[in-house]
């Protein structure tokens, strides 16, 4: 094994040959190292509150899928067509570059499109994997370790089978968006375990549910369809246990400790509707800079159907749990984002719905 330290993650590309064996002397790990002054704790009372938390977890064990053999990886979508198809209503100059392409390029611009997305999702569920294991720690009752464990394992899952479909289906992978590792880097490095529930709990795991949601309803891929319901049904349960968790948490908290994590949820709500944008296939391949490459991520439908499903979860569970302050509420509005406060909040869940067996491949539905 060798394991190689150096600042920051890697810039560039890297592509996966399908004929490649490696052996274990012959893989290099390469890591970057971050510290965080967490402040664990111990719960020496073993009583089982048999509660909202209770139910989630035994829910999580109920409904454990293995990535391995639970998911169709003999199938390979077909060479010579798409992942996704392309925006109906592009803008006029990126539908003339994108005409302009030959068959053979408009699948390879798909393929890495889709794979620069499908690596978000690969280190951001990395990310959650960090977060989830520090919450097992740093978590001050007993439910609440316990379901942060299980987080955990299932972040791991997820991890799994981003990296497998990579690797195996698509061949690329792209470095971490800039701001999503800003994001993260806020996340984990905060001494603060309660930050750390809102950052995951609230804006990460909504971030994923509206990303997962938007691929799963475009992809014409019945693998990839199949692995996002799998991980979206896992992410559901996440986001419900944080919101119920986090509602009694911070009623004990001074106004002045509840703004300072209203303020926190804010910055990172404007990472996310902007800045969290993927350019560098249309840089590539329709030939745009990198900043009209970001303002035609902005102007598609596809964004706007991004943007719809993460704050139509965020901002009603920001205000279930008392984080859209009156010091807040006008710079959210700035943002033009207020008018998804009303949209219906996790807390309250479809219990029967959750606790459907899992579908097979080819039964997925295309509803979301």
């Amino acid at each position: 094994m060798k394991i190689r330290n150096q600042d920051g993650p890697p810039e560039d590309l890297l592509y996966f040959d399908e004929d490649l064996d490696l052996s274990q002397k012959q893989v290099e790990d390469v890591v970057e190292i971050f510290k965080t002054p967490l402040t664990g704790a111990y719960n020496w009372d073993y009583t089982i509150a048999d509660n909202r938390i209770k139910k989630l977890y035994e829910l999580g064990k109920e409904l454990n899928w293995n990535g391995s053999i639970d998911l169709n990886w003999d199938y390979t979508h077909p060479a010579d067509e798409k992942l996704v198809e392309p925006d109906e209503e592009l803008p006029h100059e990126a539908l003339e570059a994108y005409q302009a392409l030959s068959e053979e390029e408009k699948i390879l611009f798909d393929r890495h499109n889709t794979a620069e997305l499908m690596s978000q999702f690969l280190h951001g569920e990395q990310g959650a994997l960090l977060v989830a294991s520090q919450l097992a720690s740093c978590a001050p009752t007993y439910n609440a370790k316990l379901y942060a464990a299980s987080q955990t394992f299932d972040e791991a899952r997820h991890v799994e089978v981003f990296n497998r479909y990579l690797q195996d289906k698509i061949g690329i992978h792209y470095p971490i968006n800039p701001s999503l590792k800003l994001l993260l880097d806020k996340i984990l490095t905060d001494e603060r375990w309660d930050l750390k529930f809102i950052g995951m709990q609230i804006i990460i795991e909504g971030l994923a549910l509206a990303a997962f949601q938007m691929l799963k309803s475009i992809t014409k891929d019945p693998l990839l369809k199949q692995l996002l319901h799998y991980v979206v049904r896992d992410e559901a349960r996440h986001v419900t246990f944080g919101i119920n968790y986090l509602e009694d948490y911070l009623t004990t908290l001074s106004k002045e400790e509840i703004n300072e994590r209203a303020q926190f949820a804010y910055e990172a709500c404007v990472i996310s509707r902007d800045r969290l944008v993927n350019t560098q296939a249309e840089q590539r391949f329709l030939k745009m800079t990198a900043e009209e490459a970001r303002e035609f991520q902005l102007s598609t439908g596809t964004f706007e159907m991004f943007r719809n499903f993460l704050f139509s979860r965020v901002m009603p569970n920001l205000k279930r749990i008392g984080l859209l302050t009156d010091e807040v509420r006008p710079k959210f509005e700035a943002l033009g984002l207020l008018e998804y406060e009303h949209a219906p909040d996790d807390f309250e869940c479809d219990w029967a719905e959750m606790k459907k067996p899992l579908e097979k491949f080819g039964q997925i539905p295309t509803n979301l």
